[in-house]
């Protein structure tokens, strides 16, 4: 998922309310990352949020990047494709990405969206003085679901996968890293627990609605 908000406040009065967009990275819709993204959207919506969820899959968005990918950012120019997603990038203030952990990292999809969208020349770009990121003034939330047990993740794979993402991803970009939240043995564990995971969630988005932020998720 992709989820994208952004918050403002009136003039006139106390109320403020934010933009959403959420594209979803897991390809079946009765996921539990699909209900971690439900109960999110539902929650922003009851606090004033204006949401849209962009679900890659059934925009049928190509992951894959091509020379001529590479050509067009070089050149100053960007695919409709990508340059469509990078509006929504571009407005928000939080980046939010939701997914479920696929061989120690994030689906393909979600990858191949990263390798198109935060591209040279937008998300950063380099010189004789090394890379600059250019999202400075983006953060970025990540919940992750995983099939096994925290013991079994936190020594070894939670490092791993955070610094790919924090590192090598975000803060590569410019984008600081506000929380990662991690969600084991989604499958296995009993429903209590499950609703207890979404029950995080829920208390997430009053943090969230709390801030005077936009949110991308994805």
């Amino acid at each position: 998922f992709f989820f994208s908000s952004r918050r403002r406040h009136t003039r006139c009065r106390e109320v403020s309310w934010a933009r959403d967009v959420y594209k979803r990275q897991h390809p079946k819709p009765t996921s539990f990352c699909h209900a971690v993204l439900e109960t999110l959207v539902a929650q922003l919506k009851a606090k004033m949020h204006e949401v849209e969820v962009r679900d890659l899959y059934a925009l049928k968005f190509n992951p894959v990047l091509t020379v001529s990918d590479f050509e067009a950012f070089h050149n100053g120019k960007v695919p409709k494709d990508i340059e469509d997603e990078q509006k929504y990038i571009k407005w928000c203030d939080l980046i939010v990405f939701i997914h479920p952990t696929w061989w120690a990292g994030m689906p393909a999809m979600l990858k191949g969206y990263v390798d198109r969208c935060f591209s040279y020349g937008f998300a950063y770009t380099a010189g004789p003085g090394g890379i600059k990121g250019l999202l400075t003034d983006k953060k970025a939330l990540i919940i992750q679901t995983q099939g096994n047990t925290k013991e079994a993740y936190e020594k070894t794979f939670w490092p791993a996968i955070t610094l790919q993402t924090h590192t090598g991803l975000f803060e590569f970009c410019g984008v600081t890293v506000k929380e990662h939240i991690f969600f084991p043995a989604v499958p296995y564990v009993k429903p209590e627990d499950r609703a207890g995971y979404l029950k995080a969630v829920e208390e997430l988005a009053g943090k969230i609605a709390q801030q005077s932020l936009s949110l991308i998720h994805i």
